[in-house]
C-alpha cells in the first residue's frame, strides 16, 4: 500500500512541476480540432456502417 502512496505522490509532483501545460489559447485551438476530427471519424463510421448495411440486407434479400 505504501507503494501506491508513494506513485500518487511523485504523479502529483509530476504534473505540478515537469509538466508544460497549453495556454488557454492553445487549448482552445486543439479541442475545436480534436471535435472537429470526432465528428468526422463519426460521419465516416456512420457512412460505412450504413453502406454494410445497405449490402448485408441486398444480399439476404437474394435469399428471401
Amino acid at each position: 500500500m505504501a507503494g501506491f502512496v508513494t506513485y500518487i505522490k511523485e504523479s502529483f509532483d509530476e504534473l505540478k512541476h515537469h509538466v508544460t501545460w497549453p495556454t488557454w489559447a492553445e487549448g482552445q485551438k486543439l479541442m475545436v480540432v480534436v471535435a472537429s476530427f470526432s465528428v468526422v471519424f463519426a460521419l465516416a463510421i456512420f457512412g460505412v456502417d450504413k453502406a454494410l448495411e445497405f449490402v448485408m440486407s441486398s444480399f439476404f434479400d437474394l435469399f428471401k
